[in-house]
């Protein structure tokens, strides 16, 4: 008998070890803040800004989720046409499974949430998906690149650099076609028939490219501009800092490397953000900075949480 529950438990550990990491993680991080500033003292700083202001702002994190379904949306026209609801609620739980899970696990969970709620082929959506996040990189290093040139010497070259880097997606996607002719020359058939279905994946023409990158520009910009205000908001200074914090939380949480519910790393990544951008790196300053890094990942995880409730509500499973 005890054998039998011993077995039992270490297979519900092995099931379920990804949330067992997440919870452990994110009640040492809750203790960890608790040890260095308090709870109550981070709060208090929300209430200093105003609840219109932080309404706001979370009103906007929760607007930037609907760009994003729009564009998955506009990206598989035929198999979501008028299904607008139940595609955010998939978006929205994957969002909230790739911000909760550990080393980008979650994305596993788009291809699957698409395949049993549009029918749409795994490979088809994995396609999709890693080229969605290349835009997302692409879009944030881009912003990055305005403030390097803004701050640089030779503004000339630098803003002639960063134009190309800003067309270089599209270049790209005009080349795709005479890539991929050659790679399915060269691969064997089981090879070139999944290359197939990876081609599916990408848009049909370059206006569907164009509309998918003006929706990542979109997303990316209304996110970076509410964070930075929100780090303003709370002294962070100069204001070049708080775009470049806003900038390092959110490349932190694109990368690979995240930690779950990225309970370290995104605060770490606004701060390393905001002092490569010209904010303060010891004294009072730094840790004000800190503390306000903190509860801007805050509000990013109450605004994803908010974001999946309210795709529920409005497009409960049958």
């Amino acid at each position: 008998m005890n054998a039998g529950e011993d077995a039992s438990r270490g297979s519900w550990l092995v099931r379920n070890r990804m949330t067992a990491v997440s919870l452990v993680a994110v009640i040492a991080y809750a203790a960890f803040i608790q040890w260095i500033w308090g709870w109550p003292v981070l709060l208090r700083q929300w209430g200093e800004i105003g609840l219109v202001p932080v309404l706001s702002a979370l009103m906007l994190l929760v607007g930037t989720y609907f760009i994003r379904c729009y564009r998955i949306y506009d990206y598989f026209p035929n198999e979501t046409r008028g299904r607008f609801l139940p595609l955010l609620r998939v978006t929205q739980v994957h969002n909230l499974l790739n911000i909760m899970l550990p080393f980008r696990a979650g994305e596993t969970s788009f291809p699957i949430l698409m395949r049993s709620e549009f029918a749409v082929p795994l490979t088809r959506s994995t396609s999709a998906l890693l080229l969605m996040r290349l835009l997302d990189l692409h879009a944030l290093f881009a912003a990055a690149g305005v403030g390097l040139v803004v701050g640089g010497e030779k503004q000339l070259l630098g803003w002639l650099l960063w134009g190309l880097f800003l067309v270089s997606p599209l270049a790209l996607f005009l080349l795709k076609g005479h890539a991929l002719a050659v790679l399915q020359r060269r691969l064997p058939e089981k090879l070139g028939k999944l290359l197939a279905d990876v081609e599916a994946g990408l848009p049909a023409n370059a206006l569907v490219f164009v509309r998918a990158w003006l929706m990542t520009v979109l997303n990316w910009s209304t996110k970076v501009a509410v964070l930075a205000w929100v780090l303003a908001t709370m002294g962070v200074l100069p204001l070049a800092a708080c775009f470049g914090g806003a900038l390092g939380g959110e490349l932190s949480s694109v990368l690979p490397v995240h930690a779950p519910a990225g309970v370290g790393t995104y605060p770490a990544g606004i701060t390393a953000g905001a002092i490569s951008f010209g904010a303060p790196a010891k004294g009072a300053a730094l840790d004000l900075l800190a503390s306000a890094s903190v509860n801007a990942h805050l509000l990013i995880v109450v605004s994803a949480v908010a974001g999946t409730l309210l795709s529920i509500v409005l497009s409960p499973r049958r």
